[in-house]
């Protein structure tokens, strides 16, 4: 599905070549940031909703605002990182136009490189820029879907690593889940969606933080990595609060995804995950 990945070795010893899906590869740093399963799991709920839409699923509304009523899928990734989410929802929606927003210079340069390296240049854009500062190339209510996974780990709470890259993806130096809900809340169409991923832990911070920025909750999807164990963050779905409507979604739907089973092998909701990007 789409362009495949150049096979050409990484320049740099550092760095490994790693697979996203069936086709795109991400370079990534041996000893920095490397996409994981709250990446994979973000961009899967993302690209069943795009899928969905394509479709004319029920699950995306039939009317759309006027000032998109027409053209491709529009995706925006708030903190895109070396691009791991985007350039999964790029591949399973090749329709799909998408924008990545970074302001971690190592990630930056990375999610350039792994753009034009899965041959994508023509529908992905990389801005260099702070989530929360209003980029003019992000203009309010332009995108269908909105996406993220945010940094858990307020600052005080952890110890940062040495490493900077490192440190931005786990401690939240740049505002954790309500600045990602602020930017999202901005640049989500009117009928568009909102899928994130939060500690599984604190799921009140979520819903507080939704409410705050005029969203409303309409799916959670707690992730455990094995059977028995507690969630370790949770994928949320969500729309602006005025679009919602008490008809539409009167609760929040909630569900549990177990990576491994008791015996540690992967459930078959996890080969399901894997399955959607050809793995």
């Amino acid at each position: 599905m789409g362009p495949h990945a150049t096979t050409a070795a990484p320049a740099s010893p550092e760095l490994t070549c790693d697979a996203l899906t069936s086709t795109f590869r991400v370079l990534q740093r041996r000893g920095g940031h490397r996409f994981s399963v709250d990446d994979r799991m973000t961009a899967w709920v993302a690209a069943t909703l795009a899928r969905g839409r394509a479709e004319g699923a029920s699950g995306w509304p039939c009317a759309r605002s006027s000032s998109r009523s027409t053209g491709p899928l529009r995706v925006l990734d708030l903190g895109t990182g070396i691009g791991s989410v985007l350039l999964m929802v790029a591949w399973a929606a090749p329709e799909a136009e998408l924008v990545g927003v970074e302001a971690q210079a190592e990630s930056y340069a990375l999610l350039t490189q792994n753009v034009e390296r899965n041959g994508l240049v023509s529908r992905v854009r990389a801005l260099h820029g702070d989530l929360r500062a209003r980029v003019p190339e992000l203009p309010a209510r332009s995108f269908d879907l909105v996406t993220g996974t945010p940094p858990y780990l307020p600052p005080g709470t952890a110890t940062p690593s040495p490493d900077a890259q490192r440190a931005a993806a786990r401690i939240e130096l740049r505002g954790g889940i309500e600045a990602y809900l602020v930017a999202a809340a901005h640049a989500v169409a009117p009928d568009g969606r909102v899928v994130v991923c939060a500690d599984g832990r604190t799921p009140e911070r979520t819903r507080r933080a939704a409410r705050d920025a005029g969203l409303h909750a309409l799916a959670a999807l707690h992730v455990a990595p094995r059977e028995g164990a507690g969630p370790l963050f949770t994928v949320w779905t969500l729309s602006l609060a005025a679009q919602a409507g008490h008809e539409l979604a009167p609760t929040c739907d909630e569900a549990t995804h177990v990576q491994r089973d008791a015996r540690g092998e992967r459930t078959a909701a996890s080969r399901e995950v894997l399955a959607m990007f050809g793995l």
